[in-house]
């Protein structure tokens, strides 16, 4: 059974699912496994300690006491940001992304949020096509990350669930 519980940016449980899903994307960009430097540099470039309190919530799947996805969301004024969506390789399929979707959709809500936007990449195919399941739609970029080419925007409303 799959549970998805808050969690603090600085505990063991966050530190493992985050540095698992930074060697996966790492590894996806490098079309190869990332050298522990680069996935140090990764961490470094996205930190995750503001996914806490009022500034943003980190959310974590868990399965007989192990992480098996992440997702985190940030609060930034009306606009809420999703961040770090994962599903662990092993457990996709599932459908524990778009549970993890769900519940900050539902975090955002409790937080007076309408607005739910990401970037991501289009080599990230399973993700692009969960948020377009879940009522994603593309949208002109609204930032300059330099790794993605992919925009996204959900507008939420008092039923979503």
């Amino acid at each position: 059974m799959i549970t998805i519980e808050t969690v603090a940016p600085t505990t063991a449980i966050a530190a493992d699912i985050v540095r698992n899903y930074m060697a996966d994307v790492a590894a996806r960009w490098y079309q190869r496994p990332a050298t522990d430097d680069e996935l140090s540099q990764a961490l470094q470039d996205e930190p995750y300690g503001d996914l806490q309190g009022s500034t943003g919530a980190l959310l974590v799947a868990v399965e007989s006491g192990q992480p098996v996805g992440c997702a985190g969301v940030r609060f930034l004024d009306s606009v809420a940001e999703l961040t770090k969506v994962f599903t662990v390789p092993a457990h996709r399929g599932r459908g524990i992304g778009s549970q993890l979707l769900h519940a900050a959709e539902q975090v955002c809500q409790q937080r007076s949020m309408s607005t739910v936007r990401l970037d991501t990449r289009a080599g990230l195919a399973e993700a692009c096509a969960m948020y377009e399941r879940n009522g994603y739609e593309r949208v002109a970029p609204f930032n300059d990350e330099p790794y993605s080419d992919r925009w996204y925007s959900k507008t939420l409303t008092a039923g979503v669930r």
